[in-house]
């Protein structure tokens, strides 16, 4: 009995016990819980402010970019091919002429007195000749009468040779006194503009004169004279011969990207340029609104082939690392992802994509804001700021208002 008694109060306090440490332990488990609720999440990173473009599939001609100058079609210095005194100036400058249009006169007396003095002197000979010819026939008629010598018929024979040559020597220079006395008018040798009037009327001018009466260029069709690489040769040859047609060429301003005219190539030089390492060519272009004047300096495209259709992405959003290109690409959770990517060519602020450049048609690419990205970024896109709204149309009231006040 005594020792049955003894060993009660024992288990009771480890009874006890034992619930006390639960008692404890539920207390620390409810107070880490509520610690937990009320511990602040971790912030997340904000997400980075970019601007994306869609890839786009497009035709994409392929070009080769240079520098060029404008030249005349054709430019001919008129100049006095006599010497004379400048009668009159039949032209405006700066205005249009047509081919045989006349241009200036020079004072024609003393070369018209020259005609007049050798048609005179063919005149006299022709007269002579005649003369002679029917002495001619005498002496044949006397000789087969035996009433002349053989001599006197060959002497008279041999005087009409020689009054036949006088009179085609007198010819020729009727003739070189024609041209002269035409000289004395000078017409346009070109359909051109004609430019600034090099001498007045009144002047003594001279065949030897060095600068002429006028220049005229002819300026509708107009030629363009550019150069390019000389590794660019054999690719030029190959565009002739697969097109079968001269290649097109575009003239665009120095100062920005506006297109001048459009034109032909007509002329790929027979040799490279030693001494800069290019080959010079020529393009020609109708000219009818004048886009184009003799010595501007333009920029030149000349197109090699029409490429199929190519995906592309404007030049910007390409990004170049140790590694190549690459752009970054959003996904369906608006992050951000680095995705190396095969350029073909960049022309016109405009990447041409490689077929297998890694990406796809109307994929998300961004634009802008990139160093500010990583992989992984979430990103958000910049809103384009709304266009003006078009002014509304008076009301019919209004307009009644305003016709009434006129």
């Amino acid at each position: 009995m005594t020792t049955q008694f003894s060993s009660k109060p024992g288990a009771i306090a480890s009874a006890s016990a034992l619930v006390i440490a639960l008692a404890a332990g539920g207390g620390w488990f409810f107070v880490q819980r509520a610690h937990a609720e009320k511990a602040p999440e971790k912030p997340q990173t904000p997400p980075v402010s970019v601007t994306t473009v869609r890839v786009q599939q497009r035709d994409v001609p392929l070009y080769l970019n240079g520098v060029g100058t404008v030249t005349a079609n054709a430019s001919v210095t008129v100049k006095a091919r006599i010497d004379g005194q400048l009668d009159k100036v039949a032209f405006t400058e700066g205005q249009d002429v047509k081919a045989g249009q006349l241009l200036a006169q020079i004072d024609p007396r003393a070369l018209q007195a020259q005609l007049a003095q050798v048609e005179a002197q063919k005149a006299k000979d022709a007269a002579t000749l005649a003369n002679a010819r029917l002495d001619l026939q005498r002496y044949t008629g006397l000789r087969q009468q035996d009433a002349a010598t053989q001599q006197q018929l060959d002497t008279q024979k041999a005087l009409v040779s020689q009054l036949e040559a006088s009179v085609k020597t007198d010819e020729a220079q009727i003739s070189y006194a024609k041209v002269q006395l035409g000289y004395t008018t000078i017409n346009a040798p070109i359909s051109g503009r004609v430019g600034a009037r090099l001498v007045d009327a009144g002047n003594i001018v001279h065949a030897a004169d060095a600068n002429g009466l006028v220049v005229i260029n002819q300026i509708d069709p107009i030629t363009l004279v550019f150069t390019l690489p000389e590794e660019a040769v054999p690719a030029i040859n190959r565009a002739q011969l697969d097109a079968q047609h001269p290649l097109k060429v575009t003239a665009y301003a120095r100062t920005s990207q506006e297109a001048l005219a459009t034109g032909k190539l007509i002329l790929l030089n027979n040799q490279i340029d030693t001494t800069n390492g290019t080959v010079q060519l020529k393009a020609r272009f109708e000219n009818g609104k004048h886009a184009l004047w003799p010595g501007q300096y333009v920029n030149v495209k000349l197109q090699m082939a029409e490429r199929g259709a190519a995906l592309t992405l404007p030049a910007a959003a390409i990004q170049r690392n140790q590694q190549g290109t690459y752009v970054y690409i959003i996904d369906e959770e608006s992050s951000a992802r680095m995705q190396p990517v095969k350029v073909e060519r960049i022309q016109d602020s405009i990447a041409v994509l490689a077929d297998n450049s890694g990406l796809n048609q109307d994929q998300r690419v961004v634009l802008d804001g990139q160093y500010k990205l990583k992989p992984g970024s979430r990103i958000v896109e910049n809103k384009p700021a709304a266009a003006p709204s078009a002014p509304s149309a008076p009301s019919a009231s209004a307009a009644d208002a305003k016709g009434s006040a006129k």
